[in-house]
C-alpha cells in the first residue's frame, strides 16, 4: 500500500510539473510545439470515445451525444497527453527517491 501512495504521490507531482510546462509553452508562444504535445494524445482519446459507452460521456460531461463532440473530444485529448507525458518524469521521480 505504501508503495502504491509514493507511485500516485509521484504521479500527482508531475502532473503539476507538465501543467507548469505547458503554461511555460503558453507563455513563450509555442503553439507548434503544443500542437504536437496534444497530438500524441488523440488517439488514445479516441480510443476511449469508441470503447466506453456514448450514455456514460453525456452524463459526465452533460453534452449530448458527447462521444462525436468536437471539443469533449479535444478536452479528452489534452488530459490525456499531459497524463502521458506525466508518466516519464513520475517513474524517474520514484526511482530517485525510493530507490531501492
Amino acid at each position: 500500500m505504501l508503495m502504491f501512495v509514493r507511485l500516485v504521490a509521484c504521479y500527482v507531482l508531475a502532473c503539476v510539473l507538465m501543467l507548469v510546462l505547458l503554461g511555460g509553452l503558453l507563455f513563450a508562444q509555442q503553439f507548434a510545439l503544443i500542437e504536437l504535445w496534444l497530438s500524441s494524445g488523440q488517439p488514445l482519446a479516441g480510443a476511449l470515445l469508441t470503447v466506453i459507452p456514448g450514455s456514460l460521456w453525456s452524463d459526465l460531461t452533460g453534452v449530448p451525444d458527447a462521444a462525436s463532440h468536437p471539443q469533449v473530444r479535444s478536452f479528452l485529448a489534452l488530459l490525456v497527453a499531459l497524463g502521458q507525458l506525466a508518466l516519464l518524469p513520475a517513474v524517474g521521480f520514484y526511482r530517485g527517491w525510493y530507490r531501492p
